[in-house]
């Protein structure tokens, strides 16, 4: 076998443009955005008013066309290793809906004290577990695609019970108990099943029957080695188109509130590196392998921005400080979790030397 640095510049080789300098366009896709929002007069309101039932078509395109590939991938004859899984299983339920929202709500207290609308907008994003944004991650960061799509159906499926229950508990009965300012939140449970629906359902059913007709059709090798890497860089374009118009809606706001949004970012960036970190520490201390790991950690630390933008909107309107707080999430998720995946990568070679590096479309050269 040939030493791992020697296969790995082999693999570098291969990938395409777009695989090799994927930060670098995702970079470029953020400015992008953000000058089309400020040089384009009524773009922002444009693409925000492209709404069906308050669902932003442009951005539910750009996530349904980034998560279809992924999930197509997934091998669901193999799902049964997940669920035996209880060293994922529970930490992941521990991680997504006691220790993320205790940690977003202590952050966002210690470190906005003084800005309501914005601290309230924070409580609300780490209440919104990720279900469609992290499948991306954990696939670029060469996690399991079976335990993805686990733990990403249990967080949607504890979002809809949940999500509710706890936007009460954490800004109301909390403070309440702490002597601090309370705020009522109006979540409705049908929006919250809808999000779901749209953004897991859609592409997870479109994934599965992919790959249920294409292996009856012509087996799973043809499957694997010719369908797969024909669909799988979609995933990417979806990716930096949605990102691109994220941007592009709040590009007026990232420019005339920098000052604002440095405020809520610092909070941010301290609940993601902590989440991520400490979740990857407890998958290598429970014994999971790096890419079980991997994926607790990404599961973990993302958050399902268009349902928390849409229950801030929802709740107190499209011009609060809770929705821009809202808005800010992805924002700095995007950055912070695009330079994760090198870190997770980097930790793959220290855990598993002798593991062959994959391109970011998930196949190995």
């Amino acid at each position: 076998m040939p030493p791992a640095p020697a296969v790995e510049a082999a693999v570098v080789g291969r990938l395409s443009v777009l695989d090799r300098l994927l930060p670098v366009w995702i970079a470029v896709s953020m400015v992008v955005g953000v000058l089309a929002g400020r040089a384009i007069p009524g773009l922002g309101r444009g693409l925000d008013a492209v709404k069906v039932d308050g669902i932003s078509l442009p951005i539910a395109a750009g996530l349904l066309v980034m998560m279809y590939p992924v999930l197509a991938k997934v091998r669901y004859d193999r799902l049964d290793t997940v669920t035996r899984d209880r060293r994922l299983l529970i930490p992941s339920l521990v991680l997504n809906w006691v220790i993320g929202p205790a940690l977003m709500f202590a952050l966002a207290w210690i470190l906005l004290p003084d800005l309501p609308a914005y601290r309230t907008g924070l409580i609300i994003v780490g209440l919104a577990r990720c279900i469609a944004m992290v499948v991306i991650w954990n696939d670029l960061a060469c996690g399991d695609r079976e335990a993805a799509a686990v733990l990403v159906a249990l967080n949607s499926v504890f979002q809809v019970l949940a999500f509710a229950l706890l936007g009460w508990f954490y800004l109301h009965v909390l403070p309440g108990w702490l002597g601090l300012h309370q705020t009522q939140l109006n979540a409705s449970t049908w929006d919250i099943a809808r999000s779901v629906l749209i953004f897991l359902g859609i592409p997870l059913l479109g994934g599965y029957l992919t790959r249920r007709l294409g292996e009856k059709a012509r087996g799973r090798d043809w499957y694997e080695n010719t369908l797969l890497p024909k669909i799988g860089p979609a995933a990417l374009y979806g990716l930096l188109f949605t990102i691109v118009i994220l941007f592009a809606l709040q590009g007026d706001a990232i420019t005339s509130k920098p000052w604002d949004v440095a405020r809520i970012a610092l909070p941010l960036l301290g609940y993601f590196a902590l989440m991520w970190a400490g979740s990857f520490a407890l998958g290598r201390l429970v014994g999971l392998g790096y890419e079980r790991t991997a994926t607790l950690a990404f599961t973990a630390a993302g958050n399902n921005f268009e349902l928390a933008i849409a229950v801030a909107i929802g709740t107190f309107g499209v011009t609060s400080g809770q929705a821009l707080a809202g808005v800010v999430g992805p924002l700095i998720e995007v950055p912070v979790l695009v330079a994760l995946v090198y870190v997770s990568l980097a930790l793959r070679r220290r855990i598993d030397p002798l593991a062959a590096p994959e391109a970011p479309d998930g196949h190995t050269a």
